[in-house]
Order: structure tokens, then sequence, then C-alpha cells
């Protein structure tokens, strides 16, 4: 056979045959699905801890609870994702049946510990001036962190937050380890299949690249607009 003739053959075995585009299609939309959710549960826990940790600096009340988002982000970030997927579905929820479910609390936890030292950094680089000028305008530290340092932080950290869903989409490639058919475990399946791992995992491939190019077009377009804002 020629090669267009192969090609042809391959790309027929791949998507065709048996509706396996059906199996990659639904593996994007899982892989979407769990990296869109993980990404708002870790922003929500990882903004959580860094105003604990910038706040106990100023508040021996948040002393425990200080320590106990430092060990949290250690063990996190300091234990592969794979693991605490696998220790997730079979020991802490092993009772639950929604594998996706399991995968957001997973992804969102992992990502909580790493979105937390981007929004400590964004907190810490607005000028310390911005506290005093809102505690002199009759606002107490919490409100002050709130209304005025908080606004501006998050000004700064979105780049970086666009990143960190990136890189948790990419993370998800793991998520086939239990019973779930992301992106990966899709083209892993269908090239048991048709015993040609070429074409089908090439493909995936090409579809994690398309939609991290789309994603980083985005964000640069997003940043573009901030820079724009900002002059203005």
């Amino acid at each position: 056979m020629t090669k267009l003739e192969n090609f042809i053959n391959s790309f027929n075995k791949t998507f065709i045959v048996e509706g396996r585009y059906k199996l990659f299609a639904s593996g994007i939309y899982n892989t979407i699905f769990i990296a869109f959710f993980a990404t708002l549960m870790g922003i929500a826990i990882g903004l959580f801890i860094a105003m604990v940790k910038t706040n106990a600096k100023n508040n021996r009340k948040l002393f425990v609870l200080d320590k106990i988002c430092s060990l949290y982000v250690t063990i996190i970030r300091g234990t592969p994702v794979v693991v605490q997927l696998l220790i997730m579905y079979y020991v802490i929820f092993v009772n639950i049946d929604n594998s996706i479910l399991v995968a957001i609390l997973t992804f969102g936890i992992n990502s909580g510990a790493y979105v937390s030292e981007i929004a400590r950094a964004g907190i810490e680089s607005v000028d310390k001036g911005q506290i005093e000028a809102g505690m002199s305008l009759g606002l107490d530290r919490k409100k002050t962190m709130i209304y005025i340092i908080f606004p501006q932080a998050l000004k700064n950290i979105l780049p970086a937050l666009g990143n960190e869903f990136i890189a948790l989409l990419k993370e998800t490639s793991v998520a086939g380890y239990v019973p779930i058919i992301d992106l990966t475990k899709a083209g892993d399946i269908v090239r048991s299949r048709t015993w040609e791992p070429f074409f089908p995992l090439y493909s995936v491939a090409l579809f994690y690249l398309v939609m991290v190019v789309g994603l980083t077009a985005v964000q640069k377009r997003l940043e573009r607009r901030l820079a724009e804002s900002d002059r203005n």
C-alpha cells in the first residue's frame, strides 16, 4: 500500500471503525470538565490559604491554622498527583462511584497548594503603603485586604492562574489510572484495539497541543487587555 493508503487506513481504524471518534470526543470533554472545575476549586483553596498565611504574620490567633495550611502545602507539593489520585479513589472515597468527582477533588486539592503560593506572592507584591492607606480611610485590616489589596493582587496573578489551568489540563492525563476515560485513556483504548500505537497516540498529542495553544492565545489576549487597562 502507498503512504496515503496507509494513512487513510490508520485514520479509519482510529476514528471511524466502531465509532471510535466518540471515545476521543468523550475523552476531550472529560479532560476539559475535570481541569475547569478543579482549577476553580484550586483557586478557592489557594486564595483562602494565601489570605491565612498573609494575615497570620500580624495575627497570632491564626498561628494554628497557618501551620495546618503550611503542612497541607508541603504534603501536596511533595507527593505525586497520580499517587494522590489513587489514594483518593481507592482509599478515601472508595465508596463513591463517581470517578469524575473524585478526580475533580484530587486535582483541585493538588492545584490549591500551587495556587496558594501564586496568590501569596501576588498579595505580597502589592505595596504595603496600600494597607496603610486603607486603614487611614477607616477600614480594618480585613476590609483593606478584601477591597484594596486583593483586587490589585488578582490582576497581578491572573496570568499565572492561566498557566496553572494549562498545566492542570495536561496533568489530568493521569486520570486514566482510575476508571475515567480522559483524552489520554481514550487514545490508549483505541491503540489497544487497533494495535497501531502511532496514529492514536500522536492524535492525542495533537489534541492536547491544539487545546494548549488555544488557551495560551486566550491568556495572551487577556494579558494585553490588563496591560491596556493599566496604561489607561
